[in-house]
């Protein structure tokens, strides 16, 4: 197996580790029966799924992303909504998560599960607010290059669900809420804007639990890596930077790397030009770091957005090594245009819908 083959394999181990079907069904032992399923973000499906086997037929809605509401039981609702700027559908999801919310009297018991992506996909705008008012400030906030907690902060203003604002609506006894965590600290106020975070103030019984995150993710690619007989030489979270800054960081170590695997985890991020190309935030760190090991020899580098999409593309992220670097790169990288380019020497990591959004990670392997 050549080294680019083995870095895919254990990138695809540490996304394996993470699914929403799998963490989700292994947090159910303790969880009592609910009585109503509320499902939301890129791998709901995927937890919903899990839920269902699980329980057997509950009430049950889904509001997810385009093309990842598949593989589910007959009757259950699903809302198909844009990501990563919010559409009608986007409004048509989260009212409907809070009108299921309201339904709930006494004595009932909900189960939400929460993971990445809800912040675009689920959305019930504050009185006097309008869509194009929350799409101008996506737009405006992805341009920025913020990080995840700074643009759900600014998210929050606009609405009646996130920051504890879903669960405010509940009137029930037992609230149970688990989560994949795409946000560093995995805390539960930034996933999804903090859709499945607690009120200040409620009185029923409630219990929150992550059930993956980046680095159980992390954790499992290195594992995957021994059992092939591969030092680990590092694991670390190190993507929160910008996208240059970040392969400015990552470019010595690629290069100075001994025989073995690196391992990293984190959301970078990108500040548009006008008119950007294709690509996302992935493809153009794969292009970055690129240049970076340009002429480095057994060297293979796997950049990837976990749930599979990377920005507005249906690629994941990309694949790169010594030689990918070639004529035409800097005007892609400088144009955000790193699709293009990758797509054309054939260096696109492109997996589907993995059921599961845990930020990026990248996998190098020196031969």
């Amino acid at each position: 197996m050549n080294i680019e083959k083995q870095a895919v394999r254990l990138w695809q181990a540490g996304v394996d580790a993470v699914g929403g079907y799998e963490a989700t069904l292994a947090a159910l032992p303790d969880v009592p029966k609910p009585d109503r399923i509320l499902a939301v973000g890129k791998p709901a499906a995927a937890m919903a799924r899990a839920a269902l086997e699980h329980f057997g037929a509950i009430p049950t809605l889904v509001v997810t992303k385009d093309g990842h509401g598949h593989d589910l039981p007959a009757g259950v609702e699903v809302i198909e909504a844009s990501h990563p700027v919010p559409d009608d559908r986007s409004l048509a999801g989260g009212r409907a998560l809070r009108l299921a919310m309201e339904q709930m009297g006494p004595g009932s018991h909900v189960l939400l599960l929460v993971s990445g992506g809800a912040s675009s996909l689920a959305e019930d705008l504050l009185p006097g607010t309008s869509l194009a008012d929350l799409e101008a400030l996506n737009r405006e906030l992805l341009s920025k290059g913020l990080d995840i907690r700074a643009m759900n902060a600014e998210r929050r203003k606009l609405s009646r669900i996130k920051g504890g604002g879903l669960l405010s609506h509940f009137a029930g006894d037992r609230a149970t809420v688990l989560a994949i965590s795409d946000v560093p600290g995995d805390d539960l106020n930034v996933i999804g804007s903090g859709i499945g975070a607690l009120p200040d103030t409620h009185s029923f019984a409630a219990s929150t639990r992550i059930v993956a995150s980046n680095a159980h993710a992390r954790n499992a690619a290195a594992k995957a890596a021994e059992t092939m007989g591969l030092r680990v030489l590092t694991n670390d979270e190190a993507l929160h930077d910008d996208y240059l800054q970040v392969a400015a960081r990552l470019g010595p170590m690629l290069r100075g790397m001994e025989k073995g695997v690196m391992i990293f985890g984190g959301e970078p991020t990108v500040v548009l030009p006008d008119h950007p190309g294709r690509g996302g935030r992935n493809q153009a760190l794969a292009l970055a770091l690129a240049k970076e090991i340009a002429g480095q020899t057994d060297l293979a580098v796997i950049v990837g957005g976990t749930d599979g999409t990377d920005g507005p593309t249906n690629a994941a992220g990309g694949i790169i090594t010594g030689a990918t670097w070639g004529e035409g790169a800097e005007r892609a990288l400088r144009k955000a245009d790193s699709g293009s380019f990758l797509e054309k020497v054939q260096g696109l990591l492109t997996t589907g819908p993995t059921g599961t959004n845990v930020m990026d990670l990248v996998v190098a392997i020196r031969g």
